[in-house]
């Protein structure tokens, strides 16, 4: 493949219009990130600390393996949603490495309310799992909570993907031989205690971890009856009486060494069923993404530009260049993993809505994971000359989107606007991960403002699950790609394309 030519220099107005935006949001999100990786404030850590336990997040990086990658889905969820909640809703989720084997982690942060579940809590929670699920990924919960938080009950307890969904997925999950793991390193109450009791492994830290129904509190404010934690769901009466535990360990770092090892005897680990290439880096800059990407109202540079600084060599092969221009579709690879490219590069018309439709049944048959690049203000009017046909072609390309059983990555890289959205594989399509860049912009039309339409509500709702800096979007679809990549391929069956 020959390499993509650029014809934009970093001089360009509109390319230090771009940069400047862009670093300014760049700014505004690592002021909300530090807030989230800091946890509760510092006398909630002090206490924790007290009490001769890690923090969350030092627990996380002692689980993992040295130099693994970890993939944080939803770390901005909640923000701004709760009184004296930092963003991330008092829960770490994320894909790391554990004894060479692909991990999703779901991890109560005891800093923040006691580790109590919200709204966003569950939500959070829950789609964790259900990637967990989609890439048949080990869960290793890290339990220390203080169950629901009741004011909130309505958006906890009733409906699916609540509370409830959490103990579904788990046995589900378990019953398909997709390993359950947890860690009480706490008291965990309610919810918090049945979490542990539904996974296949328990590992419990003794004179720290506890599970009970109903605190000592609870108790005696029912019945009058004084209890001590230990008699009433301590670590010594599950792991002797209950049988509910299974290991019991002395502190944070034993029981994470044990869960190393629990990890090490899950059978053989998958293998990656692509063959992956030497990894070549662009032969442009993806540093000078940031000058290219869109940041608000200020549009995104041609795809192409983008391209040949995303993709491995800056070589794309590119599929009916000179048909339904406004789509742009090829092959590529990133870090060394074929893909197919499906980039929005303006307004949908029919001509791109067939193209496109055409290149993902491609990517289907020959299951090449696809990468949707998004970047479009919507589909174009269906009374402009040649476009009587925008609506039959439109539904060809969400047909694919929807049906295409290959791993699928979203990126919005600038506008996502109504159908265009959905077409090029938005969250209702069922994307592997939807990512979004700090200055992509999606609405269900052109001009909502900034505040709904802007990434960092994206993030917060859990619309997506991470926003990524574009010069670390190589890095992250690798380590997508790789976990996608050990997943037994699915037959892609289509619905009735109309022609």
């Amino acid at each position: 493949m020959t390499p993509i030519g650029t014809d934009i220099g970093t001089s360009d107005p509109q390319v230090a219009l771009r940069r400047d935006a862009n670093r300014r949001l760049l700014d505004a999100l690592g002021t909300r990130r530090q807030e989230a990786l800091l946890g509760g404030h510092e006398k909630a850590r002090k206490l924790h600390k007290s009490r001769g336990q890690m923090l969350p997040r030092e627990r996380v990086e002692a689980l993992l393996d040295a130099g693994s990658p970890f993939f944080e889905i939803g770390q901005l969820a909640g923000a701004d949603m709760y009184d004296g909640v930092p963003p991330g809703a008092t829960m770490i989720t994320g894909v790391g490495k554990v004894s060479g084997r692909w991990c999703m982690l779901l991890v109560n942060d005891a800093t923040v309310k006691g580790g109590t579940m919200f709204g966003m809590t569950t939500k959070r929670h829950t789609r964790a799992q259900l990637f967990a699920w989609q890439h048949r990924l080990p869960c290793i919960t890290m339990v220390q909570s203080g169950g629901g938080f009741l004011p909130d009950l309505a958006n906890i307890f009733p409906d699916e993907g609540q509370a409830g969904s959490i103990m579904y997925n788990q046995v589900k999950m378990s019953a398909e031989g997709i390993a359950q793991i947890a860690l009480v390193h706490g008291p965990s109450t309610a919810g918090g205690a049945y979490i542990p009791a539904l996974c296949d492994e328990v590992v419990i830290i003794r004179n720290q971890g506890a599970m009970f129904l109903g605190s000592p509190q609870l108790v005696f404010a029912a019945t009058g009856e004084v209890i001590d934690i230990e008699p009433l769901g301590g670590a010594e009466m599950h792991s002797r009486l209950s049988g509910v535990t299974d290991h019991l360990a002395e502190d944070d770092a034993h029981a994470l060494e044990i869960t190393r090892r629990i990890v090490e005897h899950l059978g053989e680990p998958p293998r990656l069923r692509w063959t992956r290439a030497a990894v070549e880096a662009p032969r442009r800059d993806p540093g000078e993404l940031v000058g290219l990407a869109g940041a608000g109202e200020v549009d995104g540079a041609d795809c192409r530009e983008i391209l040949a600084r995303l993709v491995d060599g800056s070589r794309f092969q590119e599929f009916k260049q000179l048909h339904g221009e406004t789509l742009v579709c090829g092959f590529a690879r990133i870090e060394g993993f074929e893909v197919g490219i499906v980039a929005g590069n303006g307004e949908l018309t029919a001509q791109a809505g067939a193209k496109g439709a055409h290149f993902i049944e491609l990517c289907g048959q020959r299951d090449i994971p696809l990468v949707f690049l998004i970047d479009s203000p919507g589909f174009a009017a269906s009374d402009h000359a040649g476009q009587q046909t925008v609506g039959k072609h439109g539904a060809k390309l969400l047909n694919a989107a929807a049906n295409a059983d290959v791993p699928k990555f979203s990126i919005i890289t600038g506008r996502a606007h109504g159908a265009a959205y959905h077409a090029l594989c938005g969250r209702a399509f069922k994307p592997n991960a939807l990512l979004m860049w700090p200055g992509a912009r999606a609405s269900a039309a052109a001009g909502a403002p900034e505040e709904e339409a802007g990434a960092l509500n994206w993030a917060r709702q859990l619309w997506c699950d991470a926003i990524v800096e574009p010069e670390q979007t190589r890095a992250a679809l690798a380590q997508l790609l790789d976990v996608a990549g050990r997943c037994p391929a699915v037959p892609t069956a289509y619905g009735a394309f109309r022609m």
